[in-house]
């Protein structure tokens, strides 16, 4: 009896300890396998959605604003590097109504913009790599809410517009992130030999310098060809930005150049003819701040 009782409880103290440690390797695997951070700071890189997503109940507001063209045509070179020069300005609000849903609207100076947007998130990069991306959905219907009487729109569908991109990113450390997209413009109306839609494929990145500091880079190239005529070029440039980001634990500020005056994603990918490596860009920033209900 003595040694069958020795012989129980070396048995169960050898299944308590598997128990124990396999425990602790599952712990240590859900720790592992939790999402990993946020690449971004702010739900834009410059020009260009990013995938972020904020926790449920999060309320973000963005204010983006550029200057005018530096030393744009016709302003004679005394623009104060495009302060004195015309404006445009948007003011954005986007709630998490999920984890993984946000919706927001924005307004835009310039063609007074009004637009209606969703982020989606699809895929979550996991800290143990067994996910290496981040896949997110952006998009947006907008309208223009110019005067009507101005004649500018036939119908009350030709002043509507629409952008959807799809967002791969990733965290490679606590440094370096990327992000691709892929997206597609479309206009109800366009001008005469346009086109309604564009693909554009960008690309963009973020590398601290600093636990509060940012370089930020930001590239959108159109894939399109316009019905030109002779001495009528209307194909999109691409959009380039370079700029810094200065973050806190609810504000994220961005200052940058760009060639990209629009905001909105699809005016700038259909109708930007401003060439940033011929000097035609601009002085711009977004700021963005956060609230937790």
């Amino acid at each position: 009896m003595d040694i069958l009782k020795k012989g129980f409880l070396l048995l169960a103290s050898g299944l308590i300890a598997h128990g124990v440690a396999l425990g602790q390797e599952t712990a240590r695997d859900t720790v592992q396998d939790k999402p990993e951070r946020a690449a971004f700071e702010s739900s834009h890189i410059i020009d260009n959605p990013t995938n972020v997503l904020y926790p449920k109940n999060t309320l973000e507001i963005v204010f983006s604003h550029r200057f005018g063209l530096i030393n744009a045509e016709g302003s004679n070179n005394n623009d104060l590097i495009g302060i004195w020069g015309p404006a445009n300005i948007r003011v954005g609000a986007s709630y998490a109504i999920h984890d993984r849903l946000t919706i927001g609207y924005g307004t835009t100076k310039v063609d007074r913009l009004q637009d209606f947007s969703w982020k989606l998130g699809l895929i979550q990069q996991t800290r143990s790599g067994r996910i290496p991306v981040s896949v997110s959905y952006y998009g947006n219907f907008t309208i223009d809410a110019r005067n009507k009487g101005r004649g500018l729109f036939p119908t009350r569908q030709s002043r509507y517009s629409f952008f959807n991109q799809l967002i791969v990113a990733r965290r490679f450390n606590r440094n370096l992130s990327l992000q691709v997209g892929g997206s597609v413009s479309h206009y109800n109306l366009v001008p005469q030999r346009m086109r309604n839609d564009v693909i554009a494929l960008s690309a963009g990145g973020r590398y601290k310098i600093s636990p509060q500091t940012a370089i930020l880079l930001d590239y959108t190239q159109p894939f399109v060809h316009h019905l030109n005529g002779v001495d009528l070029d209307m194909d999109p440039e691409p959009g380039f930005s370079l700029g810094v980001e200065f973050g806190t634990s609810g504000h994220a500020f961005q200052l940058f150049i760009s060639n990209y005056y629009g905001i909105v994603p699809q005016k700038n990918v259909m109708f930007n003819q401003n060439d940033f490596f011929k000097g035609e860009y601009l002085i711009g920033f977004n700021i963005t701040r956060k609230y937790n209900f």
